[in-house]
């Protein structure tokens, strides 16, 4: 038996956040990122719609890119003092992100973060408060995913804690807040929502409710991402929902290596972090001929390939031409091609790589990855996106 579980409601287009005007509670605690969402006045909107249905509303702002461990806690004891009947997050991935695993030790104080490691382990929530996501990037898909990635910096890795217990009760997405996004973000997320869709659909866990998801989804992206990098806003509108759909396909299919190494590469190396989603462009097209190497894999990629109209006369050629899309992608993007590209300096690299391996072998994203995966591959499979070179085990 499978499971397929989304928010009760998701509200889209222009104006998608008016809808705080009719929300039935007393408090609410909002969630933040940096001063963005302030800066382009979007929380002034929220306040006003939100006194309007007569709801008292208290901040945790200034939430970090990839949240840690320490945030989360210091966010769930605000929430204990003010007791909110809502916890609202807006912005990026990280103050959504963050906002779940705060409602969890907001619900369960007693709760100890490693015990919500093991995927699908948390305990029921909605006893104090429901949730409710605005996203203002388009890439994570986390307003209607079960996922939250929050990151331990005393061991310096990132965990993806997954139940759908945290799966958001109502999303608004509003394009409006995505048009805010600078260049390298747009670049970033959108190739992030692109890795999303297409891990769903190889995923072991893909069914008939994710498929249509997952190619609507890459699709969609293929049309629209570089148009949005560019900074047409029609464009930008219609990524943000690309990324959205391709967050309900993971969410319900779950992920594989790319994310794997993804998680435990990117606050790795002492030269700097890795973006989530430029981890992600990087790593895809070595993880697609990796994965390819199974041949029910191979014929998955192959009609990802015909559906963004690419041209090959076996799967084998398919699957060649959707790396080599990617590349392009990558290329047209200003994204680096290699880990070395990107400023990863070699003898850190080398010298961390096992543990790095073992690591991601470990992550929770690995279990749905469609080909097995031994320490030792991983790691001749991270060389290779070093390197440049081409997976061939």
């Amino acid at each position: 038996m499978n499971r397929f579980t989304l928010p009760r409601d998701i509200y889209w287009g222009e104006g998608a956040i008016e809808e705080l005007r009719k929300l039935d509670g007393k408090r609410a605690v909002l969630v933040l990122g940096g001063g963005s969402m302030r800066r382009f006045g979007f929380v002034d909107k929220v306040l006003a719609y939100l006194k309007e249905a007569g709801i008292e509303t208290e901040f945790i702002e200034n939430i970090e890119p990839d949240p840690s461990v320490q945030t989360v806690l210091k966010g769930a004891a605000k929430m204990r003092e003010f007791e909110p009947d809502w916890i609202i997050a807006m912005g990026g991935g990280s103050p959504i992100d963050a906002a779940k695993a705060m409602w969890v030790f907001y619900e369960y104080p007693d709760t100890d973060f490693e015990s919500l490691i093991q995927p699908f382990s948390f305990p029921t929530l909605r006893k104090k408060a429901r949730f409710l996501a605005i996203p203002s990037t388009s890439g994570t898909g986390t307003e209607v995913t079960a996922f939250s990635v929050i990151t331990d910096t005393e061991k310096g890795t990132k965990y993806p804690l997954a139940d759908f217990n945290i799966t958001p009760d109502i999303a608004l997405v509003d394009p409006a807040l995505a048009e805010t996004m600078p260049p390298k973000l747009t670049a970033h997320t959108g190739m992030d929502a692109l890795t999303h869709a297409i891990e769903a659909y190889v995923s072991v866990l893909h069914g008939p409710f994710t498929d249509p998801l997952a190619t609507q989804a890459i699709m969609m992206v293929d049309q629209y991402l570089q148009a949005s990098f560019g900074g047409d806003k029609s464009a930008r509108e219609q990524m943000h929902y690309a990324q959205c759909l391709a967050g309900m396909a993971f969410s319900n299919a779950l992920l594989g290596i790319t994310h794997s190494l993804a998680h435990k590469t990117g606050p790795a190396y002492s030269t700097g972090h890795i973006p989530h989603g430029c981890a992600n462009a990087i790593y895809l097209p070595f993880v697609i001929q990796f994965n390819a190497k199974d041949e029910t894999t191979a014929a998955r990629y192959a009609l990802i390939a015909r559906h963004i109209g690419l041209k090959g006369d076996s799967d084998a050629a398919l699957v060649e031409a959707l790396c080599a899309k990617i590349d392009q992608y990558n290329s047209a993007l200003n994204i680096p091609h290699t880990l070395q590209e990107f400023g990863i300096v070699e003898a850190e690299f080398l010298q961390k790589l096992d543990h790095v391996a073992e690591l991601a072998v470990g992550d929770a994203c690995t279990l749905a990855n469609p080909r097995k995966i031994t320490p030792p591959e991983m790691a001749k499979l991270l060389k290779a996106a070093y390197y440049g070179t081409r997976v061939d085990f």
